[in-house]
């Protein structure tokens, strides 16, 4: 097993993830992984042999609650652990998550990488009455106060993308996890991702709340911020640089670009990696 540090910012803290190469594990064995390692997240690889001429992988996911369709901080620890692997400055290969195909890269230093990926398309709506009634006063906000906003977005799983005005309001929120929880589970939805608005440069600020999966507060997410990248696409920014995990001591940042798809904007998701050594699974 390696405990990957996904999405560190200037070399420090990032989201521990446990990347290893599938095996005969049990559901349950799978679910002890990343507890046992210290992560929220633990990544399972399988070598699929070629595809488009590069290295082919597939990817499974899973929290202390069970498997994920998809993870983007998971599919970036990944990936270092691949060129970690691999030993190149430079590695390219295919992955397959949940049957979506895509490219992957990693310009690699040490222990430390670059690495992103293409994630696709991303499904956004508007909120339906019953879901903002629920989930913003979990999250302590007023859904009358608000105003217009909040999406529900998905690249997997549904989750609601919440603007506050200011980081300043963004660190203070202290969400009642047990009625986000309720909320979750009673409308099918992964969690909240709740983000500051963005600077000109596109800089912004977000905390993502997904007690559902057993992760009640994630250090860093980077599916939720393919989502916000995509919907803000829509309001004419192409570029966004997510700072996360202040609030649980351990910063992270992700990037997203998005460009104009057949079927709306396509993302495109990075951000650096830090590989400790490889070490018996506990």
């Amino acid at each position: 097993m390696t405990v990957v540090r996904a999405c560190v910012r200037d070399g420090l803290g990032g989201s521990p993830t446990a990347v290893l190469d599938d095996g005969p594990f049990g559901e349950d064995e799978r679910r002890r992984v990343p507890g046992a390692a210290g992560a929220s997240h633990a990544v399972f690889v399988t070598r699929e042999g070629e595809r488009d001429g590069r290295p082919a992988f597939s990817l499974r996911f899973f929290t202390s609650e069970g498997e994920l369709p998809a993870c983007g901080h998971g599919t970036i620890a990944a990936l270092g652990f691949l060129a970690a692997r691999a030993g190149a400055d430079t590695y390219e290969v295919s992955l397959r998550v949940a049957g979506r195909t895509f490219a992957g890269r990693a310009v690699r230093k040490g222990p430390y990488a670059e690495v992103g990926f293409a994630y696709g398309s991303v499904e956004l709506r508007e909120p339906a009455a019953a879901e903002s009634a629920l989930f913003l006063p979990a999250l302590g906000l007023d859904p009358d106060a608000l105003g217009p906003g909040p999406r529900v977005a998905s690249v997997g799983r549904p989750r609601l993308l919440v603007p506050v005005a200011s980081r300043t309001e963004l660190a203070a929120l202290a969400p009642d996890m047990g009625r986000l929880r309720a909320a979750c589970d009673r409308l099918g939805l992964l969690g909240c991702y709740v983000y500051s608005a963005p600077s000109p440069s596109g800089r912004l600020a977000a905390r993502m709340f997904a007690p559902a999966i057993g992760v009640p507060e994630d250090i860093a997410n980077a599916n939720s911020t393919a989502c916000l990248a995509a919907h803000l696409a829509g309001r004419g920014v192409d570029r966004i640089t997510v700072d996360m995990g202040d609030s649980l001591g351990s910063p992270a940042t992700i990037g997203a670009t998005t460009q104009a798809g057949p079927s709306g904007p396509v993302v495109r998701l990075g951000g650096g990696v830090l590989v400790t050594p490889p070490r018996p699974l506990p």
